[in-house]
């Protein structure tokens, strides 16, 4: 006959760590992952680019799909197409810095004629010397060449790293196409999961979606207006305004110094202002007011959480963080957040609209009133 071990012989289970503990643990565990992915950015950051890509471009594969074609046919159109928007990016990018370049050294006469007239105009405001030394050289030719290279150089930088990701495209591409049978050889059992994948893989192309076309708008309106005061390469500077449009939020910055420059030594201060309010009309209206909220609801992430993630991924991974800030902010929530039901209420907080209470949850109890709790005493 066999003996039932008393309570008070069973083996003590191990304590629950109290919340605030496990917080810390948490936030320990964090800053270890970003410090590593900081260290390693030059592999990350080609690397979540080539995702991003892939992931924008997979759609391409499904005609060939649907027609019963072979894989390998497909994921060639899709390699194609990354490469054809890397190109093309690349060549914006590489013509608007050497044009900008190239119309400061044209125009390095004139912009020290302007500077000069800048600085008598402190003078006379009664500025103390050191500030007008301090406009004079940062209004210096040179100064605003060095800048353009260092921006040449940044450039550079990530034509760079594109080349990486170049290799990268071919593998993910390759391999998005034999993970689309996921469910068929596990089942029901990887629904969840896929479906969160799906999720992801909607948000980014949605909000790529927005950035272009908002993008396409406003570089529309910024080269006419640009065209009609006369500043010089109303084109160049109607790509850049396209292209900063992908970084959130502060892009319009970026693309609003080059041309507001050239205004302001070609024209003064009159079409200088006229650039600078053209642009508050335009950019802050369409990219920082209407965008956003454009943009939050496609990717369903809060405004805040939206702005700070471009400075945050920008530090982490450096220039393409702000053009990959968006996609990687909803990577880290579905992989750390979405699934676990104990946190809709921090992807609530994201912006996470569908994860307020599921309609399967019992409705609280109502707290009874005094009357009612004397009722029931007997």
């Amino acid at each position: 006959m066999t003996r039932t071990p008393s309570p008070a012989s069973a083996p003590a289970s191990p304590p629950a760590l109290s919340p605030s503990l496990r917080v810390l643990i948490v936030m320990a565990a964090t800053v270890i992952a970003l410090a590593g992915v900081f260290f390693a950015r030059e592999i990350v950051g080609p690397l979540a680019l080539a995702m991003v890509l892939v992931v924008i471009c997979e759609p391409v594969r499904r005609p060939f799909d649907r027609a019963g074609r072979p894989r390998w046919l497909g994921t060639t159109a899709v390699i194609l197409v990354v490469y054809l928007v890397l190109l093309t990016m690349g060549a914006l990018l590489w013509l608007a810095g050497t044009q900008f370049a190239r119309l400061v050294a044209d125009f390095a006469d004139q912009l020290r004629a302007s500077a000069d007239e800048f600085l008598a105009w402190l003078v006379a405001a009664g500025l103390d010397e050191q500030a007008s030394d301090a406009a004079a050289s940062a209004l210096d030719p040179g100064t605003i060449l060095s800048l353009a290279s260092s921006l040449g150089g940044t450039i550079l930088g990530v034509a760079t790293a594109l080349f990486f990701v170049v290799s990268y495209v071919i593998f993910m591409a390759a391999d998005a196409a034999r993970y689309s049978e996921a469910e068929q050889k596990f089942g029901a059992s990887s629904r969840p999961v896929l479906s969160r994948i799906r999720r992801l893989n909607s948000g980014i192309r949605r909000y790529y979606v927005v950035n272009a076309s908002f993008g396409a708008i406003v570089a529309v309106l910024d080269g006419l207006a640009l065209w009609w005061l006369g500043v010089p390469a109303p084109i160049v500077w109607a790509v850049l305004a396209f292209v900063t449009n992908f970084v959130p939020n502060i892009g319009f910055v970026l693309g609003l110094i080059p041309p507001a420059i050239l205004a302001f030594v070609v024209g003064g201060w009159p079409m200088f202002f006229a650039v600078i309010a053209i642009y508050c009309v335009v950019n802050v209206v369409l990219q920082v007011l209407v965008q956003p909220k454009f943009v939050s609801d496609a990717v369903d992430l809060s405004l805040t959480l939206s702005f700070f993630s471009v400075i945050f991924w920008t530090f982490v991974i450096g220039p393409l963080g702000a053009i990959l800030s968006i996609p990687l902010t909803l990577f880290v929530r579905a992989l750390v957040l979405e699934g676990d039901p104990e946190t809709r209420w921090l992807r609530w907080l994201s912006g996470d609209r569908s994860a307020g209470a599921a309609a399967s949850d019992p409705p609280s109890p109502p707290l009874p009133t005094p009357d009612r709790a004397a009722r029931k005493r007997p």
